[in-house]
């Protein structure tokens, strides 16, 4: 114990270094979850996925597991250019020891800053900028992120519900078209869900849903 205080308080140049760029690491580590649920795609991916899924009535298939680590990685393929300009911006001149740590957070803040802002409504960010009583950023350097990433979600948010409808759509008619196939033949009885099931999942396959569904994802950012 006294090995591992003694190599915080050492006034080292390469132990104090090394200390910082660890609890960089775990201060990334610990709010990891938040940044790229709310900073990043993911959001807007995974509703969709779910509504897909919904849309379908397969209950739990594809599993929960297999939408969050699809939309994990489509999330890391869509943000790869501002990751790898954050890399380049901010954490390897970092580590190199020619910025400090705030330096490097305004460094690292400005892509995302440029990527959430690009798909973020402007009546969604008014909506916070004037609820802190914020002055009108002249550029996307001086919006505050404590405002940007809740118009960001919001906004995202609204995007994946906008996209689901129109997904939701087709499957939508082939649910009234056999339940009015099964009322014009007396069978009442009978889920409409068991008949439209195998027709939705044949269309969904036929039309190669999953690559048309990825496609519309990749091609709205």
């Amino acid at each position: 114990m006294n090995e591992f205080m003694n190599f915080f308080n050492s006034t080292d140049p390469t132990s104090v270094s090394t200390s910082v760029k660890l609890m960089l690491l775990l201060t990334v580590l610990s709010i990891a979850p938040g940044i790229l649920i709310l900073m990043t795609s993911f959001t807007r991916i995974i509703i969709v996925l779910s509504f897909v899924r919904t849309a379908l009535a397969t209950q739990q298939m594809p599993p929960n597991q297999v939408l969050v680590g699809l939309a994990m990685f489509l999330s890391f393929f869509i943000m790869a250019p501002t990751f790898q300009e954050v890399n380049e911006q901010a954490l390897t001149p970092l580590f190199n020891e020619e910025i400090n740590l705030e330096q490097a957070y305004e460094r690292a803040s400005i892509p995302f800053k440029e990527f959430m802002s690009a798909q973020t409504r402007q009546k969604d960010l008014a909506l916070f900028l004037q609820y802190a009583k914020a002055d009108t950023p002249k550029s996307v350097q001086e919006i505050p992120l404590t405002a940007l990433v809740p118009a960001f979600a919001i906004s995202e948010i609204k995007t994946a519900f906008q996209i689901g409808f129109m997904i939701f759509i087709p499957f939508l008619v082939i649910d009234m078209v056999v339940a009015s196939v099964l009322m014009s033949m007396g069978m009442m009885m009978l889920p409409p869900v068991m008949i439209s099931l195998p027709f939705k999942i044949l269309l969904f396959v036929m039309v190669d849903g999953w690559y048309l569904v990825v496609k519309s994802l990749l091609q709205s950012f």
